[in-house]
């Protein structure tokens, strides 16, 4: 059972930046992806980001294409989510999941493992 713990959520203003850190407790196996998504107020969740583990290669939602970059260390089985250029409509509780989606990776129900979630709140 894999465990998934985000943290560095927090309160910052817009045109700003943020990391968030997910760590795994185990090994993520070699075919699984790590992504994040995110849930605002009265919304669904959504996709954010996702990274394949042995390969790297990434996909983004086009709403954070360019301002928000997915990494992984592979040794500390960890992913990263760099936020930078943050706006208002970015707040929200951000979640790290794992899993094997395929090439839906867009899905969060073809994710097995999900974190508590973390918050991010950007401020105008």
């Amino acid at each position: 059972q894999v465990q998934l713990v985000e943290s560095g959520g927090g309160l910052v203003q817009a045109g700003g930046s943020l990391r968030l850190s997910c760590i795994a407790s185990e090994r993520i196996f070699s075919n699984y992806a790590m992504g994040w998504f995110r849930q605002a107020p009265g919304k669904e969740r959504e996709f954010v980001a996702v990274i394949r583990w042995i390969s790297g290669v990434t996909y983004y939602a086009d709403s954070v294409k360019g301002r928000f970059t997915i990494s992984r260390d592979n040794a500390k089985n960890t992913v990263y989510l760099q936020m930078n250029s943050v706006k208002p409509e970015d707040t929200a509780v951000y979640y790290c999941a794992a899993g094997s989606p395929g090439t839906t990776y867009y899905y969060p129900r073809l994710y097995n493992y999900w974190g508590q979630g973390t918050q991010v709140t950007v401020s105008s």
